[in-house]
């Protein structure tokens, strides 16, 4: 078995464009992202799938400065890509995270893995409710079933977001581990708005080079402390993200992100 954290970057952004190349401290956004990625219990390899545009090379540079493994394809179609770039690197399983998410903690991601396997599901995430803060996002599943969704997808919502083939489909059986929720499912940690870049500079400011390595609980803690901090990017909380209705079919116990703190 062969796990590979796949990464989709993009320098494109109607929102903020060039985000994930902000500097984050010493280092960019992106390059906070993999490193934490390099970290998640059970990953044998970190890949960074980048368009094959002109306007990406600078994305694909900077991945490829730092050590990582870069694979590229379509822009628009990113299940595309990430089959691409799980047949580029052979991998059997894949772990899904986008770049926008320099927080991201590597203990819950091993914890989603480990669930996965545990519980012999074809695919597992924390995000069925989504009760962990925005930008902890992660999901994991068998290639084969990356390659299954790749040829049987047809709608652009599908061929854009990934995974809702995978679930969705009556026939798989889901895992998912289950936040705490308590009001820190409303904290926002995600890159995708210029308020969204305030927080994570103000976060680095707050910790210096500490919080590339801060936990989802260290963070949690340093926001329920410094209320300033979560104000920063509190309206452009996507409620949609929380009122959705999906539900796994097998879960775990909650975890409580404070318990680190």
């Amino acid at each position: 078995m062969t796990l590979a954290v796949i990464v989709q970057a993009r320098h494109g952004s109607t929102r903020l464009p060039g985000k994930i190349l902000n500097p984050l401290g010493r280092k960019t956004a992106l390059i906070r992202v993999l490193e934490r990625c390099e970290r998640i219990p059970g990953v044998d390899k970190v890949i960074c799938a980048i368009p094959d545009t002109k306007a990406d090379d600078a994305v694909a540079d900077n991945a490829i400065k730092a050590g990582f493994d870069v694979s590229r394809g379509s822009e628009q179609d990113v299940l595309s890509r990430y089959a691409k770039a799980a047949r580029d690197f052979d991998i059997s399983h894949v772990m899904r995270v986008t770049s926008d998410c320099p927080f991201l903690d590597p203990e819950i991601c091993g914890q989603v893995i480990d669930l996965l396997r545990e519980s012999k599901a074809d695919y597992a995430t924390n995000t069925m409710p989504a009760l962990f803060p925005h930008g902890l996002d992660c999901e994991v599943f068998p290639a084969v079933l990356l390659h299954e969704a790749d040829r049987l997808s047809s709608s652009a919502l599908e061929r854009e977001h990934v995974t809702p083939w995978l679930r969705q489909h009556p026939h798989l059986q889901r895992a998912n581990l289950r936040g705490a929720g308590q009001g820190l499912e409303r904290l926002r940690w995600t890159l995708d708005y210029a308020e969204d870049l305030a927080f994570c500079e103000a976060v680095f400011g707050a910790m210096g080079e500490a919080a590339a390595t801060v936990s989802a609980g260290e963070l949690a803690a340093l926001c329920l402390r410094r209320p300033d901090l979560v104000s920063i990017n509190a309206c452009r909380l996507d409620e949609t993200r929380l009122t959705d209705a999906e539900a796994a079919e097998i879960a775990t116990a909650p975890v409580s992100l404070l318990s680190a703190a």
